[in-house]
């Protein structure tokens, strides 16, 4: 993520930690935008939850691009992102202020019982995880909440198209309107209860 997406993330969560209930973000891989959740969490005293298996994405798996042979957990032969994650929180001084769940996105969604402030979905960009991420997180955000899409690209030269899809979703419902656009990344406000 891009120094000037991270502000804008940062700025979301700040609007919506105001609201005083939980940040949630789903998909942590190393970190990096989760200790910008993390600040806010302890800057303005609410609960920040990050939400990840810790197995990479598709892009992340061996002979894909975005593939780094240092986050292989040898034992197991498989990507392990957890450890650099911690790394990262302790490094940061942060480890206090976040909740680390690790599992996969839409079976935490199911047993999440609360209202959320704020949802950054940066997960999966296949169709399936991208419709998981969202059909599972985003009911959860309350009326006036924040929901943040990364990796929204409308013109599919630029990058997949699973994120952009989720994307038009939340306008198409008539829950959401977008309040701002950094490049690939979409801020949301819930304008209209999600139906129950």
């Amino acid at each position: 993520m891009p120094k000037h997406e991270g502000l804008a993330l940062y700025a979301a969560a700040t609007e919506a930690a105001g609201l005083g209930l939980p940040l949630l973000e789903v998909g942590t891989y190393c970190g990096r935008s989760t200790i910008l959740l993390a600040a806010v969490a302890r800057d303005f005293g609410v609960s920040a939850v990050t939400v990840d298996h810790h197995r990479g994405s598709e892009e992340q798996q061996p002979g894909w691009e975005y593939h780094d042979t240092s986050l292989v957990d040898e034992a197991v032969g498989r990507m392990d992102t957890l450890p650099e994650f911690r790394r990262t929180l302790f490094r940061a001084g942060l480890e206090e202020h976040i909740l680390a769940v690790v599992g996969r996105s839409p079976q935490v969604a199911r047993v999440w019982q609360g209202r959320l402030g704020f949802v950054f979905i940066d997960g999966g960009h296949t169709d399936e995880h991208a419709s998981g991420d969202y059909e599972g997180w985003a009911p959860k955000v309350a009326e006036g909440g924040i929901l943040v899409i990364h990796d929204v690209f409308p013109d599919p030269a630029d990058g997949g198209q699973a994120p952009y899809r989720i994307h038009q979703r939340a306008l198409e419902s008539g829950e959401f309107t977008e309040i701002s656009v950094t490049d690939s990344m979409r801020v949301l406000r819930r304008v209209a209860p999600a139906p129950r």
